[in-house]
């Protein structure tokens, strides 16, 4: 039960709740909570892992927090960029500088 609802899961619901993130990424701590309540409420839906707390219930499914997930999505645009995986023309409003420090 509990890898047929995280299918459903994770097709279903997650994608929506991370349709396009990078653009709109949630800042405010109100707007991060109400994403993570929708995961929260439906990590509760599966009656094995009903009474666990939040966390365990994520290890249980194999699910990450949505703010993790956020978080690491960012990291990998980052990487993108500064590895030249994008089209410079795309990225050509963003310059790197090499900056010398001296101790």
């Amino acid at each position: 039960m509990p890898d047929s609802f995280v299918v459903l899961y994770k097709a279903l619901v997650r994608s929506h709740l991370e349709h396009a993130v990078s653009v709109w990424n949630p800042h405010h701590q109100l707007l991060i909570e109400k994403l993570e309540k929708v995961q929260k409420r439906a990590t509760k839906l599966v009656i094995a892992v009903k009474t666990f707390k939040y966390e365990d219930r994520l290890k249980y499914m194999d699910l990450l927090t949505l703010k993790y997930r956020r978080i690491r999505g960012d990291m990998m645009q980052v990487y993108k960029i500064f590895t030249g995986k994008y089209d410079p023309t795309v990225t050509s409003w963003f310059t790197i500088r090499h900056i010398e420090r001296k101790f």
